[in-house]
């Protein structure tokens, strides 16, 4: 059975001058602007919320990737920063996790870290985009 997620945005105004708010299905909203996409800052971007759905679904594929190998994390703690280039659109997801993960190595972290890279959903709906693991750190 599919669970679907839900979101919508009201925009007024043409796309410079213009802003508009995004409701989640949740119920959280936030303000959008095409200068917070464009120059950074004051509002929330569409890239945001991709970056927010990369972290959360790559700790997810990682947390599944390891217990099914017989190592459930204790904790994992990831990062995503999502690039947008005006007239090109969205370029890069830069991934980082650190991780405490009881009887693994370092060399074994960094190998799941990627194999759960290739196996995260929005990984795999970010095909066009280039992907990065900037870096996976075992802690203790």
């Amino acid at each position: 059975m599919a669970i679907t997620s839900n979101a919508s945005t009201s925009w007024t105004g043409g796309l410079g001058s213009g802003s508009g708010t995004t409701t989640l299905g949740t119920g959280s909203t936030f303000d959008l602007t095409w200068k917070a996409r464009a120059e950074e800052g004051g509002a929330t971007t569409p890239e945001e919320f991709i970056a927010a759905a990369h972290a959360s679904c790559y700790a997810m594929a990682l947390s599944h990737t390891l217990e099914e190998a017989g190592h459930a994390p204790e904790s994992l703690n990831t990062a995503a920063k999502v690039s947008f280039v005006a007239g090109k659109g969205i370029t890069t997801s830069v991934l980082t996790v650190t991780g405490v993960v009881p009887g693994i190595d370092q060399a074994q972290f960094t190998e799941y870290a990627e194999q759960a890279k290739a196996g995260c959903p929005v990984s795999q709906a970010l095909a066009g985009v280039n992907i990065q693991l900037e870096s996976a750190t075992l802690a203790s």
